[in-house]
Order: C-alpha cells, then sequence, then structure tokens
C-alpha cells in the first residue's frame, strides 16, 4: 500500500496549537523515530515512510491541516509530480490523440489543469522527487508508451503547442491594446476572419481588451490560442462566462480544430459541452489538494457515466461511494400549490436596452430555471424580483422577502468565512455548511477565497438568509461538476423543506436540468431588448428554448443524464420533425 503524507501550509499554525501538537501526539515520535518534525519552512513536516497510519494527527488537528492518504492499492507507480514531499501529488498524465479531442473530467483540486501545464511544457514534472528532472529521465519514465512520443516530440520541438489558460479574467492585467490588434498579433495560421466569424467576435473587435466582458473575453481567449500555428491545442475550462448558444458554437469550433496532423485537450464541467466535443474522456479523481490520478482513456459517453458512477469498470478502482442519478421525470403539478408572488406584464429600460416581461407565478415548494442568452434581461428580471430595481411598467403583486445571490460577487473583505457564515454555521451547518463542503474554508477571509470557493460561500449566505423567494444569479459558474450537481440538491432540499421557492438563472443545462421544476425562457436581441417567457412546464419551457438555437437531447440510458443530438443526425431530425427537442426519451 502505498502512504501520502499532505500538510496544507495556510491552514498550518503550529503556534496556535500549542507547538506542533501532531507531533507531540505522534506514536512514532514518541517511540524515538523523527517522523513529524518542525519543517524548514516553520510548518509541521511528516515522513510518509515512517508514518504508520494511526489516524491521530488528522483527527487531532485543530486546523484540519493534515491528511494522510492511503493511495489505492492498484496504484503501482511513483506519481508524476509532486508539490514538496508534503504538497500535491499527480499521478499518470492524460495523454494527446492527433485527430481527437481528448477531454479531462473531475472535481476542482485534484491536478487537472496541472496536467495540462506539464503537457504544455509549462511545467517540468519532477517524478516525484525533490531533484530537478530532465527530459531524459522523463522518457525513460514512459518508454514505450505513446507518452514517450508525445514528450519526445515535444522535447525536440517538432510539435507546436498552444494553450488557452482557465484564468482568462486576468488576461487584461498582461495584455493591452485594442481586440482586433491582438488577435492580428498572434495570428499564425492566416484564419482570421473565419475565427472572428466562428466565435460571433466581429462586434468587439475595436474594443479595449479591459472593457469587454467576461464571455466576450472567454471568446477573444479562445480565438487568439486557436489563432495559433499549433500541432496540439489546450483549452482549460473553455465553457466559463459563456451562455448556452456560445458553448455550442465554441465546442462546435473547438471540435473542428482536431485533424489527423492536429491533436485537442480540453477541460471542462459542463457535462453537456463536455460530451458533445469530446471523442474521448480520461476521468481524473482524488482528493481536493492532496492527489490526483488520471484514469485510461475512454470514450465521452462511457467516460462520463463511469464518472457519474463513482465506479472505473475497466480498471476496477471505486472513488465515490455512491452514483449521481438524473431521473425522467413529469412535469410538477403546481395548481395546487399556493402562489408566493406573482406578476403583471412588465417593462424595464436601461439605456439602449429594454425587458418586457409576460404575466407569470410562483408557487410555493418549486424552483424556477432561467434559461437565455447572455443580454437578454435574466439579471435584470432577477434584480426586478429582488426590488433592486422598480419597473417602468407592471412589476410585482405585493412585496415578500427576497434573498439574492448575484452574478458578480468579487470582494477584497478580510472578514473571515467563519464570522460572515456565523448564522449559517450556527442554525444550518448539516443543511448547507457540510453538503457545500464550506467547513475547510471557515478559517480564511472572504478576499483569499478561489472563484468556487467564493461562489460556494455565497449561496450558503444566500440560503441562510430567511426569505419567501431566494434568487440565483449564476450558481454555477467556477464550480466542478460535483460541486455543481451538490449546490442543485442543497437548493432543491432547502426550498422544499421550508415551504419556499427559488429562481436560477444559469447557463449549465444539465445543472437545471437537476434542479429545477419549471423553467423560464428569455429570447430578444443581446444588449438591446428581451422578452421574458413563461414560467412553463420543464417539456414545453425546453422545447420553445432548444428550438431558438436549433438543437434537440436524448436522455442517456444508463443515467438519464441529458445528450445534445449532433446536428443533422438521425435522432436530431426526427425530433425536430416530431416536435420533441427536450429529452423526454432515452437512447
Amino acid at each position: 500500500m502505498t502512504r501520502i503524507a499532505i500538510v496544507e501550509k495556510d491552514k498550518c499554525h503550529p503556534q496556535e496549537c500549542g507547538n506542533y501538537l501532531c507531533a507531540r501526539l505522534c506514536p512514532v515520535n514518541r517511540a524515538g523515530d523523527d517522523c513529524i518534525v518542525k519543517g524548514d519552512d516553520g510548518k509541521a513536516f511528516i515522513d510518509a515512510d515512517l508514518c504508520t497510519g494511526c489516524g491521530i494527527c488528522p483527527n487531532r488537528c485543530p486546523f484540519g491541516a493534515i491528511h494522510i492518504i492511503n493511495l489505492p492499492e492498484e496504484l503501482k507507480e511513483d506519481p508524476i509530480h509532486r508539490y514538496e514531499a508534503n504538497g500535491f501529488h499527480l499521478y499518470k498524465l492524460p495523454i494527446p490523440m492527433f485527430g481527437m479531442v481528448s477531454g479531462m473530467i473531475g472535481r476542482n483540486g485534484i491536478g487537472k489543469s496541472t496536467a495540462m501545464k506539464i503537457l504544455a511544457g509549462k511545467l517540468s514534472p519532477n517524478l516525484g522527487t525533490d531533484a530537478k528532472t530532465g527530459a531524459d529521465e522523463l522518457l525513460l519514465r514512459f518508454k514505450g508508451s505513446q507518452a514517450q512520443g508525445f514528450f519526445e516530440k515535444l522535447r525536440n520541438k517538432s510539435i507546436v503547442i498552444s494553450h488557452k489558460p482557465q484564468e482568462v479574467d486576468l488576461i487584461p492585467k498582461y495584455v493591452k491594446g485594442k481586440v482586433r490588434d491582438l488577435l492580428a498579433k498572434v495570428d499564425e495560421a492566416g484564419r482570421f476572419d473565419k475565427v472572428v466569424d466562428a466565435l460571433d467576435l466581429a462586434q468587439i473587435l475595436d474594443n479595449d481588451i479591459t472593457s469587454v466582458s467576461g464571455g466576450e473575453l472567454q471568446r477573444v481567449a479562445i480565438a487568439a490560442c486557436a489563432l495559433k500555428k499549433a500541432d496540439v491545442y489546450f483549452f482549460d475550462e473553455p465553457s466559463s462566462y459563456l451562455d448556452i448558444k456560445q458553448r455550442l458554437k465554441a465546442a462546435a469550433f473547438i471540435q473542428g480544430l482536431a485533424d489527423k496532423s492536429t491533436a485537442v485537450m480540453v477541460v471542462e464541467h459542463d457535462l453537456i459541452i463536455l460530451d458533445y466535443m469530446t471523442d474521448l474522456i480520461h476521468v481524473n479523481f482524488g482528493e481536493e489538494n492532496c492527489y490526483g490520478i488520471v484514469s485510461n482513456p475512454k470514450t465521452s459517453k462511457a467516460g462520463i457515466n463511469m464518472y457519474l458512477e463513482g465506479y472505473l469498470r475497466d480498471e476496477n478502482m471505486r472513488f465515490r461511494t455512491f452514483a449521481i442519478k438524473f431521473y425522467s421525470r413529469p412535469p410538477m403539478e403546481t395548481k395546487a400549490q399556493p402562489v408566493v408572488v406573482s406578476w403583471a406584464k412588465t417593462a424595464k429600460a436601461l439605456g439602449w436596452f429594454e425587458l418586457k416581461t409576460d404575466a407569470g407565478e410562483i408557487h410555493t415548494d418549486e424552483v424556477i430555471g432561467i434559461l437565455g442568452e447572455n443580454g437578454t434581461g435574466k439579471s435584470t428580471f432577477v434584480k426586478l424580483l429582488a426590488g433592486e430595481l422598480k419597473p417602468d411598467t407592471g412589476g410585482v403583486s405585493k412585496k415578500v422577502a427576497v434573498a439574492y445571490k448575484p452574478q458578480y460577487i468579487e470582494t477584497e473583505s478580510d472578514e473571515a468565512v467563519a464570522s460572515f457564515l456565523h448564522d449559517a454555521i450556527a442554525k444550518h451547518h448539516a443543511q448547507i455548511i457540510e453538503p457545500l463542503g464550506i467547513k475547510r474554508l471557515l478559517d480564511k477571509t472572504l478576499g483569499k477565497l478561489s472563484g468556487g470557493e467564493l461562489q460556494r460561500v455565497m449561496i450558503a449566505k444566500c440560503l441562510s438568509t430567511r426569505a419567501e423567494v431566494y434568487l440565483f444569479d449564476e450558481p454555477s459558474a467556477h464550480l466542478d461538476v460535483e460541486q455543481r450537481l451538490n449546490v442543485a440538491r442543497v437548493i432543491n432540499e432547502v426550498i422544499k423543506q421550508r415551504g419556499v421557492s427559488a429562481l436560477v438563472a444559469d447557463h449549465d443545462l444539465l445543472f437545471l436540468d437537476y434542479l429545477s421544476d419549471r423553467i423560464m425562457v428569455f429570447d430578444g436581441e443581446p444588449a438591446r431588448r428581451g422578452h421574458a417567457h413563461g414560467p412553463y412546464d420543464m417539456e414545453e419551457g425546453m422545447n420553445m428554448f432548444l428550438k431558438g438555437i436549433g438543437i434537440t437531447f436524448r436522455r442517456d440510458p444508463e443515467t438519464f443524464r441529458p445528450r445534445a443530438n449532433k446536428p443533422g443526425s438521425q435522432i436530431d431530425r426526427k425530433q425536430k420533425e416530431e416536435g420533441t427537442l427536450y429529452y423526454t426519451r432515452t437512447i
């Protein structure tokens, strides 16, 4: 059995635990050996070879900084890379396949971006040692495998890599100028017009990079990556900030980059988009900030289904104790439920933009999903219900208590998460704090949280507030697949238990399918006009939305998850002829 010892340095506070409590309690230390000692950085250091796995130090550490992990017995190899002896360990690597789009799926913090940086030549793997590893040692490690050929080409510079990073919001801090000039500068492939057209960038070409929106910035980053003349393209989370229509366009564009001399690899958390654009899937599993393992490649359908099941059949490895399941459910009956709030036909003008809504109502015990392109008024509608904006005409029937989680939640606050969520911790620990994985964040300050961490904290804050209607604007942003489905489950349980209601605006169709009882659909001309329709039952609302973007869906027969049909395929044509665009069937 392979055992690793992880010490999260930002959580290790030796002076506050009584001068290395872990070392004083360690049975190996008390027997005379130095299993846990003071490290060069003043933090605890654990010798994994001496550790017996007794469990005392991780259980007694008051800050949750220590993790002693027994890795799966099937894992017979050393790590590809580790960040220090007590740092994160990555095992195995995915390898790009020419002529195909390969995807990686897994939780945040288990090495997907690390693997991509190694393959892109941006991080030199140390093969689990403290010494620098040269190209010869790396080739020897992968001798006789496809990885050997890939790293030989990388060493010899016979392949060119192009990499779109995850953090596109950082781009304006390092790059200045107009979008047109920036893209023209990197256009090595001579396909400027084609890429601009495919990603709908023509209208922002003369905008400064510092003034574009998050979705526009993401598409600029995808374009910049694709315009380089490369043999292997890496895209890290390309759907972030994009609406569903933009996601499908970007997915089709990325898929079109792969040919017999070009490989593409993608990290993506939107399962519908990942399934839509990839040929192969690598399942990444492990423990957040501790270790990650990369599976062998699988077909996209099989790989995603195995991920949801939590069990890799061909490798006989279970990495989750439960399966994530979807249900092909009938439309919810809402007529018997009391109305919480209703609204008449409403209009609101904001500068050049105008939103109009049909009359509608929300019932108790229901979650309403909101779908639509960016710039068609979803956030404006949420703010009208929240009372942050006053309508020009129409409006809500009565004032109701509202809790609101906005779309943009950046903060530089030094307030501790434990203080910020004081009421949630005291009253809703089991229902909200534990399932959202917030316990490990309590000692951090709000300004030091990652995007996904801050998202979960703000969702917890919203749900812990007493209200009649809960409004969530893009709650899936920055979250991995499991976090998204956990959030959906928690929201649903809270709403049903309290007898209240929720509206959730999001671009992840799978997330909304998992969460929603009914659907509202927004259409119009982005940034000019928007029209809110509904709420409708799931089938009617989804049919209306999907008709507008020309896509059909089916359900997978094993997991019942929604899957996008390939445009023009037999099933796509059949469903369009029948008018059943929503995934009520399993094929």
